[in-house]
């Protein structure tokens, strides 16, 4: 497609709603910011409370590690090349103006768990949607879903144009909506997740309660307080003693022996940890989790065990997604793919790769430069370095001879002769030999 006519046939999510709001250039009367960008989306703030953000901020770092592509299949479902598309470049280079891919993806898993559905909105797309089945994706943005309707979307999604999110209502068909597969775990209101939280509000309550700063001092005076001249005295009693307080550098004060003061503010007696610890540790169980994932020193089986059980299932229902709007029928009959791909050798240790390399190199699944991309050196010129064979082996010459007639000649010539005890002539061209007598 022609550069003038791919302007002439674009097409952007916001001046072309759906709803048929129209578009205002407010010019230079657009919204500034300072400090954070207002395009990052903000969470709820009992979220930063609680150890859920440090949760959230693990999976979304470990689900962004992986890389996303837009590529060409063949007939057997295996990968060929990537595609030439604008998608791809989305993709692997530049989803919007603010954000890499890899923020784009960290920003897909943190709306999911926050809001606990994401929609990926093509915001510039090289034709109008609403009239071709077929589009290439300029822009990417995630939205967060506030109305469903049967067959359209209200999505708020951030405006690069105007520098603030705005509500826009968009068909289903093109608009890639990711559904969280862990909901019932993080979203449900009566998850194990939300009875966390609520258990570490109490306790944060309790906390602020015992650190007050009061003292919580009952006194009990030599005389019983009846009429009105006795409770002023009582009440001039505990003046007194809330100056010596106040007013001496190691809080101590005096009092008479006949009187005796209760102290009230010690900890308060109750189970609030030990839930909170049994729920912390339900909850680890059910996403996959471990106190040595978070903290780093998990073993390469419990990294495994992990990323089987939780993040793939989080990049499977990305791509999924995607490839159901982004592609659509016709381009997955065509062979196209939103596949994922991840490093194998980031959670071997040193001490294997050695092994690994080899192994890989002589039963030729990977070639030298291959190889040295992933430990990190820079490919090798020598032409034998992109060869596919195992380089334990001695390759065969396959030179043709000269002439042909000549290698013929010489391969009779040079061929031993064989002599057996029953031959009774010596074998030809060979005087030397002696005749041997017949056995009797």
């Amino acid at each position: 497609m022609a550069v003038m006519d791919r302007f002439k046939s674009a097409w952007n999510a916001f001046r072309s709603n759906s709803t048929g709001a129209p578009f205002t250039d407010l010019g230079l009367q657009t919204y500034s910011y300072s400090g954070v960008s207002p395009s990052r989306p903000h969470r709820r703030v009992s979220y930063e409370r609680t150890i859920i953000a440090s949760i959230y901020n693990r999976i979304s770092i470990d689900v962004s590690a992986i890389l996303l592509r837009h590529i060409k299949i063949d007939d057997n479902n295996r990968y060929v090349n990537d595609m030439e598309s604008m998608l791809n470049r989305c993709l692997t280079l530049e989803p919007n103006l603010d954000q890499g891919p890899r923020a784009f993806r960290q920003d897909i898993v943190m709306t999911l768990f926050d809001k606990g559905v994401a929609a990926l909105v093509p915001v510039d797309t090289t034709v109008n949607p609403d009239t071709n089945e077929t589009i290439d994706i300029c822009s990417l943005r995630v939205g967060e879903v506030l109305t469903w309707y049967p067959d359209h979307i209200q999505v708020s999604v951030y405006n690069e144009q105007l520098g603030r999110r705005q509500s826009i209502t968009l068909p289903k068909r093109y608009v890639a909506i990711v559904e969280n597969p862990l909901f019932s775990v993080i979203n449900e209101p009566n998850s194990t997740l939300r009875r966390l939280i609520r258990k570490l509000s109490l306790l944060d309550v309790v906390d602020e309660q015992s650190s007050s700063g009061k003292l919580d001092l009952i006194i009990q005076l030599p005389y019983v307080i009846k009429s009105e001249a006795r409770r002023q005295q009582a009440e001039q009693r505990r003046t007194d003693i809330e100056d010596q307080l106040k007013g001496s550098q190691y809080g101590i004060a005096y009092t008479d022996g006949t009187e005796k003061i209760t102290q009230l503010n010690r900890p308060v007696e109750n189970n609030l940890l030990t839930q909170i610890e049994y729920l912390t540790n339900i909850l680890y169980g059910q996403l996959g989790l471990t106190d040595t994932i978070m903290n780093g020193t998990a073993t390469e089986e419990q990294m495994t065990n992990y990323l089987v059980r939780t993040i793939e299932p989080i990049v499977d229902a990305i791509i999924e997604a995607m490839q159901r709007a982004f592609i659509g029928p016709i381009g997955t009959k065509n062979g196209e793919r939103i596949r994922y791909f991840s490093d194998p050798f980031r959670l071997v240790p040193i001490s294997k790769i050695p092994d690994l390399v080899d192994k890989f190199s002589r039963n030729e699944i990977l070639t030298s430069n291959e190889i040295r991309e992933i430990i990190g050196f820079k490919p090798s010129s020598d032409p034998r370095a992109d060869e596919l064979r195992n380089s334990n082996l001695r390759v065969p010459t396959s030179e043709p001879p000269a002439n042909p007639t000549e290698e013929s000649t010489n391969s009779v010539s040079n061929k031993a002769p064989t002599v057996t005890p029953e031959s009774s002539t010596p074998p030809p061209n060979n005087p030397t030999a002696k005749l041997v007598p017949p056995s009797p």
